[in-house]
């Protein structure tokens, strides 16, 4: 019998295909708008403890008036903002003692608040390091003498403001690779009239929707470093509530028990552990036409 996943990527669009197979002409042409810059990037790691716990971490990268901002929330307490380029912050959550120490002071910047080199973050918990970001691995064994922690990001959320065109990056299993993603709305002839979506993994359509303004929701799903993946917009908001309107445009993992709705699912624990677990959403709000 053939596995769920086996039969469901059948039916999906199979971006492996096409990234691999070279040059098509389904290669999408440079747009014409200069793709959007995230105002905020905020990312939701799991962090595995010594008692063999689970803890999620919040880290928020964001822009402000005054520069790049950087804020940490462990859990469901208050969010801690870290005001300053280096330094240390302590602070309890349930029965654990949390450290922060973070050095930005010679971070360096692409268009966007999140750092891309010369930096890290470093969360311990109970003196346990479990979240290490950056790239100064040297430095961090050097001066905690801790082996690095395995870092599980379960989510990424980006918020752009300006144009229709926005672009990304993303890996959705720790064992794939990471992936260009650039998603555009705009008309037919680069024109505001009859808006287009259309989506493209690592230089290739991957879709088009015609009529967005009609068909302002739904979903494809994507074939994607063996799993299935499910693509959702809903920009109602755009056409209908102009003045506050935010579109949504989601990429989430899912394994072949999630295809099969209308069954009762009987996971054993191992298999829970073992399931893709990844989503990556993008919040937009566009310029007025």
């Amino acid at each position: 019998m053939r596995s769920i996943a086996t039969c469901y990527s059948e039916h999906a669009i199979k971006v492996s295909d096409s990234y691999c197979s070279g040059p098509s002409s389904q290669a999408i042409q440079t747009p014409s708008l200069i793709p959007s810059v995230a105002d905020s990037v905020i990312c939701i790691y799991k962090a595995k403890l010594a008692e063999s716990k689970d803890l999620l971490i919040t880290v928020t990268w964001c822009s402000n008036f005054i520069g790049q901002g950087l804020i940490v929330k462990i859990g469901d307490a208050n969010s801690h903002q870290l005001r300053i380029k280096k330094g240390t912050q302590a602070f309890q959550y349930l029965n654990f003692n949390v450290q922060v120490f973070w050095d930005l002071s010679a971070a360096c910047y692409d268009p966007g608040p999140e750092p891309i080199n010369g930096f890290y973050v470093v969360v311990l918990v109970d003196s346990e390091l479990v979240l290490f970001l950056g790239d100064m691995e040297k430095e961090v064994v050097k001066i905690w003498k801790k082996e690095l922690p395995v870092r599980k990001l379960v989510s990424r959320s980006e918020h752009f403001s300006g144009n229709t065109v926005y672009s990304t990056r993303a890996q959705f299993c720790d064992t794939g690779t990471a992936h260009d993603i650039l998603i555009k709305c705009i008309g037919e002839d680069d024109r505001s009239k009859n808006p287009v979506l259309a989506v493209s993994i690592d230089d290739k359509k991957i879709f088009q929707v015609k009529k967005l303004r009609w068909n302002f929701r739904g979903n494809r799903t994507i074939f994607l470093d063996g799993l299935l993946v499910d693509m959702m917009w809903d920009v109602h908001d755009w056409f209908f509530k102009q003045e506050s309107g935010f579109a949504v445009f989601m990429f989430r993992t899912r394994s072949g028990f999630d295809s099969r709705l209308w069954l009762e699912e009987k996971n054993s624990e191992k298999k829970e552990q073992e399931k893709p677990e990844f989503s990556l959403l993008i919040c937009a709000c566009k310029n007025p036409d």
